[in-house]
Formats: C-alpha cells, structure tokens, sequence
C-alpha cells in the first residue's frame, strides 16, 4: 500500500511539470523571440544564454514527467512495483545533476541581466503578461519590473518545488522501518535535494552580487572582465584589504580569478596558478603568483581570516574545475589546495621568458617537473623543471633564419644552462655529442660534419667554454689529413701530429693553425727529415734525411718554383744500412702527448661523479643518455620528444649496481662482473668503455691506421684499462661508504698493475683490438711477407722431406702414425705429421687474450711431446734442439697468417708476471721460429745450433 507522502508527490511533481509547461509558454519562448540579434557579439552570447535556459528547462521537464510515470506505476499496483522504482529514489543523482544544469543557466542570465534585455525589446507584451504570470507565481505586483518578474518566473516554482521534495522525502523516510531496504535511498535523496537548497542560495546570491557589481565599474572595465559564468565571491569594498606592493584600489575575487584594480590597470591572476601563505601573525596573509608575490594585509583580523579563507576556497575549486556542492568549501576533495598542480602561464616580464607560454608541472608558483615552454619566435623547450628553471634532462628546438631549419638540443640543464650530456643536431647538419657547461660546449665531446658537407670534418676531444681546447683529434675527409695533437682556442696550438693518407706523417709544433719551428716527417717508405717547415709543411732551412738504406743528407732545403725540392748539404753513405726493425719501429708522439693526461675529458665527469657518491638524479647528465638510433633523433626534432633509454631502465638500479660489486670482489666472481659492467653500455664503466672505444677509433681507424701511430695506441689501450680499474675502484669505495664499511686501503703499484693485466685487460682488449691489431700488421707487413714467402717455400716439401730439411732425428718422426695405401710411400704424404700439435696452434687467431694466446702456445708444446712420446713409447721431454725444428715444422703447416704481428702484439700485451716465466719463455721458442723461417736461404743453411744445451726444457 503506497504511503500519502508518495501521493503528495505524485500531485507535487503533476503540478511541476504543469508549471514548467506554462512558464515555457509565457517566458521563455516569448524571451527567445525577444532575443537581441546575433549580429553583435552580445546579441549572440544573449542568444545562446536563453537557448541554454530553454534547453535546460525542457530537461527538467522531461526528467518530472519521468518522475511522474513512476508515482503513477508505483500507485497504480503498490503490491508489485516497490518504493525503489520511483525515480526520485533509484537515479536522484541523474534528477539533481538536470536541477543543477538549470541553476547554473539561470544563474547565468542573471548576472548578466540576459532577462532585462531582453523583456526591453517587447515591453509592452510583457507588461500584458503581468495577469498570467500572478496566476503562476506568488507576490507578482503589478509595479514591479518586469525583469524582476521573469527572474521570479523562473526561480520560484523551482524553489518552492525543491522545498517540498525535502519535507516529503524526510517525511517518508520517517514513515518506513529503519530496516527498509528503501531506508537508505529516501535518507540520500532528501539530503541531495537538502543541499540543493543550499546551493540554490548561494548560487542565486553571487548571481545577484555580480549583477549588481558590473554596474559600479566602468564601461571598459566591464568588458574585461564581465563572462556569464563568472562569479564574484568577495571585494574589498565589503570588507577592506590592503595588498602590497601593487597598492590595489579595489580587489575582487571571482572563482576562476583575482583582480586587482589600480587606476586604469587591471591585474588578473588565473586561480589555479595562485599559491596561498598563511602568515606569521593574524594581519597578514600572502599570495604567490608565478611573476607576482603579494601581502594581504587588514586591520581587521575577521575580514581578514574571511579573505584568506575565500582565497583558498576559490583556488581549490577553480582547480577541480568544477563548483562545490553544497556551498563554497564543502567539496568532497581537502579544502587545501595541492601546492603541486598542473597549468598554463604566458609570462609578461622581461627576461628569457618573456612572452613564452608554460605549459605543465608548477610548485609553489614556480615551473617546477615536466613542462613545456613555447615562445612566439618558435623556439620550444621540452623537459624537466626545478624551482622555475629548465633542470634536468630536457629537448629545446631554436629555429633558424632559414625557412624550416632549426637547432634541436637534446641535453641536461641545470639551472637554466645546459650542463652535462647532450646531443645537438645544427641546421647546418652538424651534430654534436658530448657535455655541455653554462650552455657550452665543455669537457669532451664529438662534433661531427654532415658526410655532404662542402668540407667534411669531425673533431674528437676536448672543449673549453665552446671551443675546441686541449688534447683532441680532427679528421678532415676533404683534405685527407687527421691531426693528433692539442687545441687552444678552436686552433690547433701546441704539440701535434699530422696524419695524410697518401702515409706521410708530421710532427711538431703548432700554432694557430700552422707548424711552427723544428719538427719532423716521416713518409711511407721510413725516410726521415729532422728540421724546420714552413706554414704548408714544405721543408724550409736546415735539416737532416735519412733515408731506409742509412745514407743520411744534412744541409739547407728549400723548393724552387716548379722545379722541386732544392738542397745543399753533405750526403754520408758511410753508414751501414740500419736494422729494418728499429727503422719500421719509429713513432711518433709517444713523449711529447703523456698517455695519462690524453683522455682526460672522458674520465673528469665520470670522477665528478664517483666523489659526488655516484647520485641516481646526476647519472644520466654525467654518463649519458642512450638512443636506440639516429631515426629517433629525427623525430624527436618533430615531435620534441626523445625515446631515450635512461640508465636505470636497463642497467638497474645505482644502488643496485654498487651492492652487486660488493657481492663479486673474489677473482673469478669479479671478473665475470666486471664483464657484465662493460658489456652494458648503460652501466657506468659500460658507457666509459663506450665513449674510449669512441676515442680510439676516431684516432686509429681510417687514415689514421699508420704505423707511426703503433706505440701510440698500445700504451693508450694500457692505459684505459688501468683508468677503467681505478674506476671500478672507485665505485667500490662509493658502495662501502654506502655501507657504512671502512674503505679499502690504496693499492700499490705492483698489485695494481698485476690485478690490471689479469682481470681488467683481457676484457677490454677486445673492443680496440680491431683497430690495434691493424697498427701491428702495418708496423710488421714487411717481417710478415718475408715470413710468408718463407712460409710459402716450406710448403712445398712433403713432411718426410720437411722434416728432413730441418735435421729433425729420425727416431722422431712419427710415420707409424700414418696409414698408407699400396701406392703411398712416406716420402709423398703432406701435412699429416704432428697433426694434432698443427691445429691446436692456429687456435691461437681465435682468442684476442694474450693469455689465452700463451696458453694455446703451452698446450702446441704438449702436444707435440705427446706425440714423440707415442713414437718413442715412453714419456720423453725434449731438449730444446730436438724441440725447436719441431716446432719450425709445425709452426710452418700451421701457416699462421701475420704471425710477427701477432708475436709483437702478445709480448706488448702480456702480463708482466709472466716476464721471464715459462711464457716468457715459449713465446722467445716462437720468436726464433719465425725469424728462422723468415730467411729466404733456408735450402742452402742448415738450421744454426743456438740451443747449446740438449737438457729437456
């Protein structure tokens, strides 16, 4: 049985939906026709105004005849449909959110006098409408104004109908049982509609506070600052505030702005971009702004505690974006506003930022997290911010005169300035990978010219403050030339080497640019010149050539035009012709670049780094930053984005990354994560292994893969390895301190070194031996060719033949090991003795560890004892002259290619621990076989006894 609540509802929701059909008739089709035109811009805001209201009326009507459907079913047959069918009860929250929508449209045409206007265009329809809208509303007075007639036409039958669906809900709810299952339904639709109430009241009098504000400003004032939707929620001239320092004659707070009034100036501060601070005292409050700072002062602590609590009130709900409900401060959300928020701020002040848009991350009124800034020019910048500044890593485009051409940075900033690691792409086609310091380039970086450029060059080195300063290396493709050597300036000033490709090299002086004073020249062939040059590297004055054979010519030289070089001296033929290995071993800047102060560029950040304690936020602006490929770089030049790997996403954790070095710091387990680390290339020492292989390369490869250059490279290789051991060292001790452990003492020289042979120079070895084994085979080619001619002219004996040659004993040959057909004699088989010994040796071209070189050198002996021994029956140790033509013999079917380089490679390479060792002493066993071989006279010289002693070795 239904309850008489739900009966006056029934009739209450009837006569509504009546109402709202005859005030539609009355008002607002009337009003519509009355419209202003829409051929101003007030005429169509007006316009759209009232078609809002309509709309929003015809809703509302829809949503009570809704309404009524459901009364009538639920009375109709109460047995069968329940109490939570009615629709005020199931969907209150739809029915509210239509009231709201037609409070806020009517709120809005009121605080712009939309309805005045209007009625102003048919007065006299209106003033005969007075008789039918009394019979409509209450208190219609036949004086009145007609505006204010139509503002009660539509706010008092929605007023008195929202009163009576609170009394009739709180009624019904105290009719039904607590344990009603409806209970809560009817509890939570009379308070929605309750604090309807509220918010209709409050709504409606900043309607009117508004209304009534515009008439007290100024024309011009009106129309900046009078919108529909905007409400005044407090002014000063109510309750007097004093703001410094603009001195504001009047302020007023709407909810989406502050303005401050100051003669004909207006200042607007956009809500969500305002930062409350409650002051010390009771008479002072602060706002921040991201240009303006301002004290909200009062001799009335009250009105003071009123405008503080406005303000906050205000600013939380211009950044939910939507209006409290029920009233001003009673969000569900805290009533403090986040002091981290999100907003768009066009900056007015001069300075860098003058005029450019910031879109993003703010805290306490300053850009602060990810944002991005635009300026009217073009130029973009995209990234992290701190404290106001660009900080951290961020991608700025800086357009160009030129049309469609602009500077792309990617790069970590710090306070505003770039400082760290960067990549810039110029529009000249220009690429620059390296760090950056107060916006310059500084430290080490590559500068690269685009392949098409009109002279093609690229610079690996060092930087000062954006030029070219300190040790580095320029190839310069154009002119084929790469010069070694130190900068000052962005000129090549000081120590250098000259590298051509037609193979001569220089060495000496320079300054600005040019070679200066005595130097010296090497050409392809070894000759020789000590003395001075002129600018274009022509020999000019005094100077000595000597010449491969050993003749030296020391006098004055000069060059006559068109006809040569010109010289009078003395010409000495007197000296022997000298050592072909001590002339093919001259080198060139060994002394003149110490090996420890070459790279430093590199190795600086990554000790900035480790002293700072190896900090997660430093990491990326001191390591860099990986990008998959140069496409990427591209588009982040369109998009102003960068698909970087960061350091933490792959290689872990820094935290992490120290404590797995605490965990691996016995031998084996060291090595195996010291392999790990540099294989990475976003670990730390990955990246700085990275960055010399960089180095490296730029200085070896190409043009300059020279001879001259061999002793160059070696010692610099030795010496990464040694700076990449301090650098593991000095994570170690990060990781302790970290602990809270005692760090470990300083290693001396010997264990530094032993533990840098053994555990650090195997594993980097192979990334610059590509490059280091090319220096080896150009300093030895011509060792090598006679080597393979010798090669070449043992392979023609058959192995009885061979063996023969070289005065191997007989009672050594292992023939009973081959089987032989009817046709076979001894004398005919080839490359079938020592077999076993012949392949383990050429195992050796398989490794790049001197070590494991050595080692595979050890296991050839072995083998070839393993097999005297087989033939003689018995376990035999060979004295070293039975040993050594067996090994010539292997060594030759083993046909090893380059094997004076590799010699030279492994004994340069070789750890010293094994100086005078048993290695030590293989590798000399090999060295004699390849010089043995080397003579081309080997069919007419027996094999010379240098091994005096037949004792077993």
């Amino acid at each position: 049985m239904c309850s008489p609540e739900e009966a006056a509802l029934l009739r209450l929701e009837g006569f509504f939906s009546d109402t709202l059909t005859r005030i539609n008739s009355l008002v607002l089709q009337p009003l519509l026709e009355a419209a202003p035109e829409a051929s101003d811009t007030w005429g169509r805001e007006c316009l759209q105004l009232l078609q809002r209201l309509h709309r929003s009326s015809r809703q509302l009507w829809d949503v009570t005849e809704e309404s009524l459907r459901s009364l009538r079913e639920r009375l109709r047959r109460p047995e069968a449909v329940g109490l939570e069918s009615l629709l005020l009860l199931h969907s209150a929250d739809r029915v509210l959110q239509v009231h709201l929508e037609y409070i806020e449209s009517y709120t809005c045409c009121v605080a712009v006098q939309a309805f005045q206007k209007a009625a102003k265009r048919r007065s006299e329809y209106w003033r005969g409408q007075r008789k039918a809208l009394r019979q409509v509303l209450s208190g219609v007075s036949s004086e009145g104004s007609v505006g204010t007639a139509l503002i009660q036409a539509l706010r008092q039958p929605l007023a008195h109908h929202v009163q009576q669906y609170v009394l009739l809900l709180l009624s019904l709810g105290d009719t039904i049982g607590e344990r009603h299952p409806t209970r809560e339904l009817v509890i939570h639709a009379a308070g929605l509609f309750g604090d309807l109430q509220s918010f209709m009241r409050q709504e409606l009098d900043q309607a009117t506070a508004t209304q009534a504000l515009w008439s007290t400003l100024s024309s011009r004032l009106r129309d900046v600052l009078c919108t529909p939707a905007r409400r005044l929620l407090q002014d000063s001239q109510d309750i007097p505030v004093t703001v410094t320092p603009l001195r504001a004659e009047r302020v007023l707070l709407f909810d989406d702005a502050l303005v401050l009034l100051q003669g004909h100036n207006i200042h607007t501060f956009d809500l969500k971009l305002v930062w409350v601070d409650p002051g010390q005292d009771r008479c002072t409050f602060y706002l921040l702004t991201p240009e303006e700072e301002f004290s909200f002062c009062s001799k009335d602590p009250q009105g003071l505690v009123v405008w503080q609590w406005k303000v906050t009130q205000a600013v939380c709900q211009a950044l939910r974006g939507k209006k409290d409900f029920p009233v001003l401060g009673a969000g569900l959300e805290p009533s403090e506003p986040p002091t981290c928020r999100c907003g768009v701020y066009t900056f007015r002040a001069e300075g860098r930022f003058c005029q450019a848009t910031y879109e993003g991350e703010w805290y306490w009124g300053r850009p602060h997290g990810k944002g991005t800034l635009k300026w009217p020019d073009g130029q973009n910048h995209v990234g992290d911010f701190c404290q106001g500044l660009e900080h951290g890593f961020g991608i700025r485009l800086v357009p160009q005169a030129s049309e469609d051409k602009f500077d792309c940075y990617k790069c970590h900033w710090r306070e505003g300035s770039m400082c760290g690691y960067g990549i810039c792409e110029y529009s000249s086609s220009e690429v620059y990978k390296g760090y950056f310091q107060e916006g310059m380039r500084h430290g080490f970086g590559v500068l690269e010219s685009a392949p098409q450029a009109p002279r093609p060059l690229q610079y690996t080195g060092h930087w000062e403050r954006g030029q070219r300063s300190g040790y580095g290396v320029e190839e310069d493709s154009d002119r084929g030339e790469r010069y070694i050597g130190m900068w000052q300036a962005d000129q090549r000033h000081g120590p250098g080497v000259m590298v051509t490709q037609a193979g001569v090299c220089y060495q000496g002086t320079f300054q600005a640019d040019k070679m200066v004073g005595p130097g010296i020249l090497l050409s392809d062939d070894d000759s020789l010149y000590e003395g001075t040059f002129t600018r274009d590297l022509t020999l000019l004055g005094k100077g000595k050539v000597t010449f491969p054979n050993g003749f030296t010519l020391e006098g004055t030289f000069g060059s006559m035009s068109g006809r040569g070089l010109h010289t009078q001296g003395v010409l000495d033929t007197a000296a022997l012709p000298p050592d072909p290995s001590s002339t093919c071993k001259r080198q060139l800047g060994q002394g003149v670049f110490p090996v420890e102060s070459r790279w430093q560029g590199v190795y600086g950040p990554f000790r900035d780094f480790v002293r700072a304690g190896c900090p997660g936020d430093l990491r990326e602006a001191l390591l860099g930053f990986h990008v998959q490929s140069s496409r990427e770089l591209r588009r982040s030049q369109e998009y102003l984005c960068c698909e970087r790997t960061r350091p933490e996403d792959q290689a872990g954790r820094m935290e992490d990354l120290l404590e797995e070095l605490l965990q691996h710091r016995e031998p084996e387990a060291l090595q195996q994560c010291l392999r790990k680390a540099l294989s990475n290339s976003l670990h730390p020492l990955g990246k700085l292994l990275r960055t010399l292989m960089l180095t490296f390369q730029a200085t070896y490869a190409g043009m300059g893969a020279n001879k001259h250059l061999q002793g160059l490279a070696q010692e610099e290789v030795k010496q990464h390895a040694q700076e990449l051991w301090a650098a593991y060292r000095g994570l170690l001790q990060v990781a302790l301190q970290h602990k809270g452990e005692a760090p470990e003492e300083d290693e001396d020289a010997e264990t530094r070194d032993l533990r840098v042979h053994s555990l650090v120079l195997p594993l980097v070895l192979p990334s610059f031996y590509s490059e280091l084994f090319t220096l080896y085979l150009l300093l030895h080619e011509r060792e090598d060719s006679l080597y393979s001619q010798g090669i070449t002219n043992l392979s023609l004996f058959p192995d009885t033949k061979l063996l023969e040659f070289l005065d191997v004993q007989k009672h050594l040959w292992p023939l009973k090991d081959l089987t032989l057909t009817t046709n076979q004699r001894h004398s005919l088989v080839r490359d079938k003795c020592f077999l076993s010994a012949t392949e383990c040796l050429q195992k050796m071209i398989t490794t790049v560890d001197p070590r494991e070189k050595l080692e595979v050198l050890e296991r050839t002996y072995g083998e070839i004892e393993a097999t005297v021994s087989r033939v003689l029956g018995r376990e035999h140790k060979l004295p070293m002259d039975d040993l050594l033509p067996l090994l010539i013999y292997v060594v030759s079917r083993a046909q090893i290619q380059h094997l004076g380089a590799e010699i030279h490679l492994i004994r340069d390479m070789m750890d010293p621990l094994h100086t005078g060792g048993l290695y030590d002493f293989l590798l000399t066993a090999l060295e004699s076989c390849y010089e043995h071989i080397q003579k081309e006279d080997m069919r007419l010289h027996r094999l010379p006894s240098r091994w005096s002693s037949r004792e077993p070795w």
